[in-house]
């Protein structure tokens, strides 16, 4: 049988508040650290003028998204970097133009300590919504 090692914190019977998930993309925003609220806000208005008008933002995932009769991308601010989610497909389209960023399958990461590229970014959020009105016409 493994032992488990109990260790109590300073103060008993204290435990970290859980988080609680923001009600909107305001809401989110205002939990951003301070040094990432400012490429948050240029990530957002650059998606904001690539989607089309009768798009919403929602929270997703407990991050904020872009949708319509559902969501196009996802975009999020960490404490290092800001990220873009426009789904696996459209970084393969992009990924020579993303060679100077960290890229997994799905995200696409857009340091702090380097301008935000809002006409990349603009390109990339144009493309998804192109995938998602020829998804919708077959």
């Amino acid at each position: 049988m493994a032992r488990v090692k109990i260790v109590k914190s300073a103060k008993a019977g204290s435990a970290a508040k859980p988080k609680r998930p923001p009600k909107s993309v305001d809401d989110y925003a205002d939990g951003i650290p301070e040094g990432a609220r400012e490429s948050f806000a240029k990530l957002r208005a650059a998606i904001c003028s690539a989607v089309p008008a009768a798009a919403t933002e929602i929270i997703s995932y407990n991050i904020p998204a872009f949708a319509d009769d559902e969501v196009i991308v996802w975009f999020a601010a960490f404490s290092r970097h800001c990220s873009l989610f426009p789904t696996a497909s459209v970084i393969q389209e992009f990924r020579d133009e993303l060679k100077e960023f960290r890229v997994s399958k799905g995200t696409i990461h857009f340091s702090l300590d380097r301008p935000l590229p809002t006409t990349l970014i603009k390109k990339i959020v144009r493309l998804r919504v192109k995938q998602k009105e020829n998804a919708k016409a077959k």
